[in-house]
């Protein structure tokens, strides 16, 4: 487990699935996280993917459960990686409404930049954020990430194209806002 001032990164459990579900039917939440068209998602379904990966028998890999107080409250993550260029990407998403600007999001990608800086060894994450999610834009700021490019009008989303925003961070940035 990976702690943070206020999360701990764990590995997703059967049980956190249930919430996993009630996010992912949350047209706001999804619309937010760049889901659009929101589409249903079954339980059975989400129990299924879990259960295909389970039986694989290898590590979780990088994707964490989000817990505070001993509550599930959403996930994060690292994916597409570039083994060449020492880069991948991060994602995160808080479900729990009762979480939000609770900084909570925060902290889980400081953890997380991290994990992918300290023991990944990674040079850069980046990401890619809706145009229209302030929040998100400013705490992923927050954390040290600056904009890299923007692509005008690239996302359909609750009936308007908008701006996809991508953002990194270097792993020299960062030891740099951490040396002190």
């Amino acid at each position: 487990m990976l702690h943070g001032k206020k999360v701990t990164l764990r590995s997703i459990r059967r049980e956190d699935l249930q919430r996993q579900s009630e996010f992912n039917n949350d047209v706001e939440f999804e619309l937010l996280g760049g889901g659009d068209p929101w589409e249903p998602q079954s339980l059975q379904r989400l129990e299924a993917q879990f259960d295909a990966e389970l039986e694989k028998g290898d590590r979780d890999g990088p994707s964490f459960a989000i817990e505070v107080d001993g509550r599930y409250i959403g996930n994060c993550g690292l994916f597409h990686f570039d083994d060449t260029a020492g880069t991948c990407e991060l994602g995160i998403g808080i479900g729990d409404k009762a979480y939000w600007g609770q900084g909570c999001g925060r902290d889980a990608v400081r953890v997380l930049l991290e994990y992918a800086f300290r023991l990944r060894n990674l040079r850069k994450v980046w990401l890619t954020v809706n145009g229209n999610n302030v929040r998100a834009i400013r705490a992923y700021a927050a954390c040290g990430f600056v904009e890299e490019g923007r692509l005008r009008r690239q996302v359909w989303s609750n009936g308007e194209y908008i701006d996809l925003i991508s953002m990194g961070q270097l792993r020299e940035e960062w030891e740099a806002a951490h040396s002190t």
